[in-house]
């Protein structure tokens, strides 16, 4: 990096000299710090770039859903692994009890045939049947530890959001990335580590005004932790909404290294292409400033196959117009394809082509994001 290279001539500037050893041993104290918070460390990346299948939430642990995405991964050159969402209490059953034999098993079968794995922790829901956070977070102590909020304009229970204003919350959830980070952090086919998107929902009930920033504060401060947890694991945020804190929360992303990503690609959905005068600008625009700095890996969702736009009131897109905005307007690195089944094949139908399948990164940008000091294959 190039920031890199020059505080490395300003230690060599202020070499010790005669009177010069405490200004000296001073520079380095501040700069170690300053590279510490910032993330700016000699520690390369894993770097594989391309297209990733995300599988069905049910799907995950079942041998005979498993056995079809491997063949299709087999199958499919332009495919480097696959994408897994899991609850947060999938994962710590118990306070400090973490379990990650899910992870482990579909980790050993994906590195046997060469493809890799990205974890996404989910920390909210769209069902509300859905357990969220483990049984213990649910005292008073952390606020309960989600809370129940429904879509906007709408009184309805849409799912459940995490508690993350509280600190102890953000605590016990930076303890599950630290115990993930010491098992996977080295493994070669543990691609990346995500968390769920940052829109937050409407709450049911009504919440002190100071709830909400410190939601995205906390957020932020996890998110450096799992930089430290994982420093040679890509590191993933989807950002959507609120537009409000955009500019700023995509500026701490971007000073940290972590990956942007989205839970849509809508290429006409007016609130993420948002680009007017005296209003926050909608998350899209934010792609291409970041392109070459920071990794950018936007999702394919469900309804994206269905319609440009969440409403229905756009067209109902080609995949390849989805691949064509998510590559060329979202400077994409990385795509991550949901499995829907009655669209998965056109999926795949478009990464068989041979201008796809013959290039190892699936048409996408793969040069390594300056953000990182190095990537390695």
């Amino acid at each position: 990096m190039n920031i890199t290279s020059a505080i490395i001539r300003l230690i060599k500037s202020n070499s010790p000299i005669a009177g010069g050893q405490k200004q000296y041993l001073a520079w380095v104290v501040f700069i170690s710090t300053f590279l510490f918070s910032h993330n700016i460390v000699a520690n390369p990346v894993k770097w594989h770039p391309g297209h990733y299948s995300t599988i069905l939430g049910h799907g995950k642990n079942d041998p005979k859903y498993m056995a079809q995405v491997y063949e299709e991964l087999k199958a499919t050159p332009a495919l480097r692994g696959i994408q897994i969402r899991y609850f947060w209490v999938e994962l710590e059953t118990a306070k400090g009890a973490y379990d990650f034999t899910s992870i482990d098993q579909r980790l050993a079968e994906l590195a046997a045939i060469g493809k890799r794995l990205v974890i996404q922790v989910q920390t909210k829901s769209f069902v509300p049947k859905v357990e969220l956070v483990p049984a213990y977070l649910k005292a008073s102590e952390y606020d309960g530890g989600a809370f129940a909020y429904s879509s906007y304009g709408s009184t309805a229970l849409r799912g459940y959001n995490i508690a993350l204003w509280n600190p102890q919350v953000h605590d016990r959830l930076v303890e599950l990335f630290k115990a993930m980070g010491e098992r996977y952090n080295s493994h070669p086919y543990f691609e990346g580590i995500g968390m769920i998107e940052t829109a937050y929902g409407e709450p049911i009930v009504s919440q002190p005004a100071h709830q909400m920033p410190k939601f995205y504060d906390n957020l932020l401060s996890v998110h450096q932790k799992m930089r430290s947890f994982f420093p040679n694991t890509m590191t993933i945020q989807e950002v959507n909404y609120p537009t409000s804190i955009l500019a700023s929360f995509v500026g701490k992303l971007k000073e940290m290294g972590t990956a942007l990503s989205g839970p849509d690609v809508f290429k006409d959905e007016p609130g993420l292409n948002r680009n007017t005068r005296n209003a926050p600008r909608g998350i899209y625009n934010f792609y291409p400033e970041l392109s070459g700095i920071i990794p950018l890996a936007p999702q394919v969702m469900h309804k994206n196959y269905m319609n440009t736009r969440n409403d229905g009131s756009g067209n109902v897109p080609a995949i390849s117009e989805i691949f064509a905005f998510a590559r060329d307007s979202l400077k994409s690195n990385y795509i991550f394809w949901t499995r829907n089944p009655k669209y998965y094949s056109k999926v795949l139908e478009l990464l068989n082509e041979p201008d796809i399948a013959k290039d190892p990164f699936g048409g996408l940008r793969s040069v390594c994001p300056s953000t990182y000091t190095s990537c390695v294959d």
